[in-house]
């Protein structure tokens, strides 16, 4: 693929871009007839490939959260490692997720901003990394890691817990099952106007289940004085 740069536009004022990166990665892990049965913007908003420089933002609010104690308290351990699990359950408040590409990994950083209806947002970042044994993981900090399976319907694109890891340099140790902390998964949810649900549970063959959250996004508009070229 042609490298693309980045530059003031030059055609008149509000006109839209006329080239886009696309990414094919996501649609090569699912598979071209999972893929096709995805909305269109759902593969849309997978379909982009961050040139340098450039990020695309989802903005919104958080309209669905809860924990049971065994949440609440790995959200509290996981402190340890960056606090990757969102802390609180306030409703209501403004979230926001920035995606931009990690051009040394190959991958994507992720950065997830949850508002509190007290003090400071909590801020939360991975790496999404398309390698491993299931095509991709998410690098959460302090060498923790998921390997994720991907799955679609017609309403979703889903993300399941594999298993999860810890790597030190070229080391790299898979949990056991009884260290893990239950079964991830990540849901893109379309909702048919623009918007679509972020939804994020975890459960536990125990403990049931440990933690949901859901938030309602909307792409924010890019700056309309730059565009993407060849």
């Amino acid at each position: 693929m042609i490298a693309r740069s980045v530059r003031p536009r030059t055609a008149r004022p509000g006109a839209p871009p006329t080239d886009t990166l696309h990414d094919l990665r996501f649609a090569a892990l699912l598979g071209a007839e999972a893929w096709a049965g995805l909305p269109p913007a759902v593969r849309e908003r997978f379909s982009k490939r961050l040139a340098p420089g450039l990020a695309v933002t989802y903005a919104g609010e958080i309209v669905e959260s809860r924990r049971n104690l065994a949440g609440w308290i790995l959200g509290q351990l996981c402190r340890l490692i960056g606090a990757p699990l969102p802390l609180g359950d306030d409703l209501g408040v403004a979230a926001v997720v920035t995606v931009t590409e990690d051009a040394c990994a190959g991958g994507q950083f992720w950065t997830r901003m949850y508002g509190r209806a007290h003090g400071f947002p909590q801020v939360i970042h991975s790496s999404k990394r398309f390698a491993g044994p299931t095509g991709l993981e998410e690098y959460l900090g302090g060498g923790f890691g998921i390997a994720l399976s991907v799955s679609a319907d017609e309403r979703a694109l889903r993300f399941h817990s594999h298993h999860y890891f810890l790597a030190a340099g070229p080391l790299r140790w898979r949990l056991p099952a009884w260290l893990a902390p239950g079964d991830l998964t990540i849901s893109h949810v379309d909702r048919s106007d623009g918007r679509f649900d972020f939804v994020l549970a975890l459960h536990h063959p125990l403990l049931g289940e440990v933690m949901r959250q859901v938030g309602v996004f909307r792409e924010r508009a890019a700056d309309p004085h730059l565009e993407i070229i060849q």
